[in-house]
């Protein structure tokens, strides 16, 4: 991190544990490495909020299981009030579910507490110069997950009668009963470019009004009955 004078500065941590001795043992090995100085430690996610609000921290080391206020609603709300901060969580659980629940709250960094001197250095390091810090075996877990989230999602139809995916995806739009003004809403387009799509794909399936659409779409799976 660079000061202003364009020299090296540390970067200022608080450290957020519940367990007492946990906590005074992760200042005193943060206390022991290069470019890190602990301004803080706090009991839980309450006292976190509290302590970046009053310190400003480049960063804050969460733990996830804490009382009160756990370490993901914390970093939820220390990333919509004070968004100039990062936080790692640090955390001895290591389950997807804890770790996409921090990420999705803002995390940028994910550490196990088994993590060495370097490794949290270069975590801090890495999100203070925008970068995700997450130890390799996280990384592979997130990886792992998402290629199971996306081999778990069924893949549309393929679009029928030469429609682009643009055009299908104004059909099951149709048949879901919206209309050009909403599509064109839920799309981030103008009503002129809905039109457009409309015409086209009436030309190339020789539709000729949104009740044949409808009927075409649930005809070709491309909207499927709520029953199913």
């Amino acid at each position: 991190m660079t000061g202003a004078d364009g020299g090296r500065k540390d970067a200022r941590v608080v450290v957020a544990d519940d367990q007492t001795v946990v906590r005074e043992g992760i200042v005193m090995l943060l206390g022991l490495l290069p470019g890190l100085e602990v301004v803080g430690s706090a009991r839980d996610g309450e006292d976190a909020v509290r302590l970046v609000g009053e310190l400003d921290p480049d960063v804050v080391l969460m733990d996830l299981r804490m009382p009160r206020c756990d370490g993901v609603e914390a970093t939820r709300l220390i990333r919509g009030r004070y968004p100039r901060t990062q936080v790692v969580v640090l955390t001895t659980f290591a389950d997807d579910d804890s770790l996409f629940a921090a990420l999705r709250a803002g995390a940028r960094g994910y550490l196990t507490k088994d993590a060495g001197g370097d490794e949290i250095v270069r975590a801090v390091e890495s999100v203070l110069s925008g970068d995700a810090g997450l130890s390799p075996s996280v990384q592979r877990r997130l990886l792992e997950r998402l290629s199971e989230t996306e081999a778990a999602v069924p893949q549309p139809p393929e679009a029928p009668d030469g429609l682009t995916a643009r055009e299908a995806e104004v059909l099951v739009l149709i048949a879901e009963g919206l209309t050009n003004q909403e599509i064109a809403h839920k799309l981030h387009v103008s009503t002129a470019t809905v039109k457009t799509h409309i015409n086209n794909m009436f030309a190339k399936t020789g539709l000729k009004d949104r009740a044949q659409a409808v009927r075409y779409a649930y005809a070709k799976r491309l909207v499927r009955p709520r029953s199913e």
